[in-house]
Parts: structure tokens; C-alpha cells; sequence
């Protein structure tokens, strides 16, 4: 009993933490498995993330098209006519956001500065997840041969860096008024 009391702070973090992480999860899921539409292919989520992928390619000057594909759940993007990337369900960042609120909700401070943390962090996530397809698609189209390096490599670095920096930033801020609020 003694090292549960001594590690009380550590287990309701990971308590909280991984108690968030599965329900919202299990939610996600659920999501997905109901999401089916002749709107939106392969579902909502993704299918907006490919749109606004599409209109930011455009944005940097590219004549780009997404077209549903014929093989899989997924939006295929292309550049004057040559498909060059699938965004799929795990594109659409809506998992990395999920952990990203996780580790924000086993943080709490009040719940208004929680709640708007966890607000502004996801639509940076989003958009820099868009930003993060745009790039890995023009990459791919200016400089094929990199294409494993960029996809397997940097891209994930691109948005786990940015999810790991907005982390460090709450944590600092959570200590700097943990300190506030002893003195």
C-alpha cells in the first residue's frame, strides 16, 4: 500500500491517460464502423482531410485532383493526372488527436484552460496533418525516389514532433502553475 500511495500522482496519470485513450478509442470505432455513406467515401473524416489536401496542393500551384478508389476505402491524390498518394482512415489524424487529448485530460489543470488546449492542439494537429499530406504528395511527385524516406520517415516525425512539442508546452505551463498555485 505504501508504493501506491508514494506513486499516486504516476498511477492516476497512467489511470487517466490510458482510461481516456480506450474509451475514445472504442468511440472512434464505432464511428467508423457506422460512418458508411454515399456522400462521403471512405468516410466523413477522411474524405474532408483529402478535400482540404487537395485545395492546398492547388494553393501552392499544383493541378491536383482526388478521385474515391476503386480498390479500397481510401481518396487518391493526384498531380496533372498522376496518382500519387492514397489517404486512407489512419491519414486523417483523428487517432494521433486522440492520443494527443489523452495525454492532455491525464494533465488537467482547470477545465476551461483543458478544454481550450485541447480545442486549439487539435486543430493544429489537423491542419498540420493536411500540411503534412500536401507536402508528402508534392514530395512524392518532385522527388520519387525519396519516396519511402519522406512517407515512412519524416512525415511521421512532422506530426508525432509536433504532437510531442505541444506536450512540452502543456507540461510546462501545468508545472509553472502547479508552482503558482504551492507559493
Amino acid at each position: 500500500m505504501e508504493i501506491l500511495k508514494k506513486n499516486k500522482a504516476v498511477i492516476r496519470f497512467l489511470g487517466i491517460f490510458f482510461g481516456v485513450y480506450i474509451l475514445l478509442t472504442l468511440l472512434y470505432q464505432v464511428y467508423l464502423d457506422n460512418a458508411q455513406s454515399q456522400i462521403y467515401f471512405p468516410e466523413p473524416i477522411t474524405h474532408i482531410v483529402a478535400l482540404q489536401t487537395e485545395s492546398l496542393i492547388s494553393f501552392f500551384g499544383y493541378e491536383t485532383k482526388i478521385i474515391p478508389s476503386h480498390y479500397d476505402p481510401s481518396m487518391r491524390v493526384g498531380i496533372n493526372g498522376d496518382y500519387l498518394v492514397r489517404v486512407i482512415e489512419g491519414c486523417n489524424a483523428v487517432s494521433v488527436i486522440i492520443l494527443f487529448l489523452a495525454f492532455i485530460l491525464a494533465f488537467k489543470k482547470d477545465w476551461k484552460t483543458t478544454l481550450l488546449f485541447i480545442f486549439a492542439g487539435s486543430v493544429l494537429i489537423y491542419a498540420f496533418n493536411v500540411l503534412r499530406i500536401a507536402l508528402l504528395t508534392i514530395g512524392i511527385y518532385e522527388i520519387p525516389q525519396y519516396q519511402e524516406l519522406m512517407h515512412g520517415t519524416l512525415f511521421p516525425i512532422f506530426i508525432y514532433g509536433f504532437v510531442f512539442l505541444l506536450w512540452i508546452f502543456w507540461i510546462r505551463s501545468y508545472k509553472t502553475k502547479a508552482k503558482t498555485t504551492d507559493e
